[in-house]
């Protein structure tokens, strides 16, 4: 995982990053997840230190839900449009656990991550939970799609 840090421990992390993780497991109880069973919570920073937060909000008619880490950059778009995102951190608990678990973005979270640093014209960084209960950091969205779409396809 070239250009990635990898950490075996959140003790690791920066101290933003750790403020990051706190609120993200403060807000997981508002995800809502009666089908999965599994509740994601999402923090963006902004590069003021503002902390924008989305949960996962699912739907009986699949794909109306949302996933966490889109409502809170969608959020964080709509309501600090001038704002560039610094960093986000994603985490996942199961229903019913207490232990986090792996947490990496799915394909349509990763090229809303990628939309999102091509509008600002400005890289961020991603902090997810692995299967290792390690915690990796990428430098990018563009780390995690590389070959993502963009508006240069459209022309």
């Amino acid at each position: 995982m070239k250009d990635f840090s990898i950490h075996k421990s959140s003790d690791s992390l920066d101290v933003e990053s750790k403020a990051m993780l706190d609120k993200a497991k403060e807000m997981i109880p508002h995800a809502y997840a009666p089908y999965s069973h599994f509740r994601v919570s999402a923090v963006v920073m902004l590069e003021d230190g503002t902390l924008v937060t989305g949960t996962n909000q699912e739907n009986a008619a699949y794909p109306s839900g949302i996933c966490a880490e889109r409502l809170a950059v969608f959020t964080a778009n709509h309501q600090y449009p001038n704002k560039k995102i610094k960093k986000i951190v994603i985490i996942a608990q199961r229903t019913g656990e207490t232990e986090l678990a792996p947490a990496a973005s799915c394909g349509g979270c990763r090229q809303v991550l990628l939309e999102a640093e091509n509008r600002q014209g400005k890289a961020f960084e991603i902090i997810m939970h692995t299967h290792h209960n390690e915690w990796v950091v990428a430098p990018s969205a563009a780390s995690l799609l590389p070959f993502g779409f963009t508006k240069q396809n459209l022309h």
